[in-house]
């Protein structure tokens, strides 16, 4: 249900901005005011991160093969992570140099194009038209997060989230309103003014919000590519299947690993009550692995390994500092 929802609010906000981006250009093209432009990019970096999205999204339902066992969950992780640089350099950095460009130009006495425009209303109109669609692409964000994030708050949500696309667009849409709120601001006391240095600053703070959104959201998915474990909620279910488990005495290791949004590995270490033969061992290990899928369907790769609990057992420490 996460990954259906990801993609619906992925493809609300791509419908939102290929139109919104549009509207921005032809603003900037009869005005030259800076804010636009810089939105106008944002609007294109953010269509754009959407495609990838969606890639990702098909790339990483691929099945597993020889050569990658556990599949390409992860793929989903590596796409959302180059949205996070399309959207630093794309739309943060050129935001700041297009703030710099135009600072220059009102240092130097350079005229105004917004000013100098008959057409200086449509700025205001097209930002007015782009806060409206951006509004009904962060309500769709809005609602498939809250189906997915149950009790969490949405920080929390972004923190923990192992499907990237909700996360992503929940934090794109918001930078999208706000840098729209930014652009009106930079725009309207330009116009009211008649000083070019509000159309700077509104510029400017638009770069340093998407370098500040794109910097959270690489952090976010380095993490994930990298490995985390389940969630603590998922990890307490699979804790609870295996030790009620009949057969077994108590659950001695275990470890998971997220290898996509739904997809998880489980490596276990558990003592065996009261085994007497091989094939008991075999019973209980399959009864265990039947009550953690039951209990969470994410498990994919499941490896369970008997053992014999002794309270006085301590393994010699490894040169790799790794557990036994």
């Amino acid at each position: 249900m996460s990954a259906e929802g990801g993609t619906r609010a992925v493809v609300a906000a791509l419908t939102a901005n290929l139109s919104i981006a549009v509207a921005k250009f032809v603003a900037w093209g009869l005005t030259g005011a800076s804010s636009m432009l810089a939105e106008a990019i944002h609007s294109v970096a953010d269509s754009g991160n959407q495609v990838l999205l969606l890639i990702g999204g098909r790339r990483g339902r691929q099945p597993a093969d020889a050569e990658h066992p556990f599949g390409y969950g992860r793929v989903r992780y590596l796409y959302a992570f180059v949205v996070s640089i399309v959207l630093f350099s794309v739309g943060g950095l050129f935001a700041l140099y297009e703030a710099y460009h135009k600072f220059e130009e009102v240092r130097t006495g350079h005229p105004n194009e917004l000013l100098e425009s008959q057409w200086w209303w449509v700025p205001l109109a097209v930002l007015g038209f782009a806060i409206i669609a951006e509004s009904f692409s962060f309500r769709t964000a809005l609602k498939e997060g809250n189906a997915a994030r149950g009790r969490q708050s949405f920080p929390a949500f972004i923190r923990n989230s192992k499907s990237p696309e909700l996360p992503v667009i929940l934090l794109e849409d918001l930078a999208a309103l706000i840098g729209l709120v930014l652009a009106l601001f930079g725009v309207g006391l330009t116009l009211l003014t008649g000083n070019g240095i509000f159309d700077v600053i509104g510029t400017a703070m638009i770069g340093v919000l998407l370098v500040v959104v794109a910097a959270v959201l690489a952090w976010e998915m380095r993490s994930l590519l990298i490995g985390e474990s389940a969630s603590a909620e998922d990890i307490e279910a699979i804790t609870e299947a295996i030790t009620g488990t009949p057969g077994v005495d108590r659950l001695l290791n275990l470890r998971t690993l997220q290898l996509g949004p739904d997809d998880v590995l489980v490596a276990a270490k558990i003592s065996v009550a009261d085994a007497t033969s091989a094939d008991d061992v075999a019973r209980v290990i399959n009864a265990a692995e039947e009550r953690i899928a039951a209990a969470e369907p994410t498990v994919t790769h499941c490896y369970l390994e008997p053992d014999i609990y002794a309270a006085d057992y301590r393994p010699a420490p490894r040169p790799d500092g790794a557990e036994h």
